[in-house]
């Protein structure tokens, strides 16, 4: 059965494998793809329904 991960919260999306606790990457900026590495948290103050990008050095621009 394949599973589909669809984002509905800024943040990491948990997952619970037998061995421990796995974050998945939900907005895209994590390094270590899929999974999170806090990068999110440069996401928390941004306004909904405006989208961003952001550069190497995690400086943000709107753009839309």
């Amino acid at each position: 059965m394949a599973r589909r991960v669809i984002k509905d919260a800024k943040g990491p999306y948990e997952m619970t494998p037998k061995e421990g606790s796995v974050r998945i990457c939900m907005c895209g900026l994590s390094k270590n793809q899929p999974f999170c590495d806090s990068s999110c948290r440069m996401t928390k103050d941004e306004e909904e329904g405006k989208m961003y990008e952001y550069d190497a050095e995690g400086h943000r621009k709107e753009i839309g």
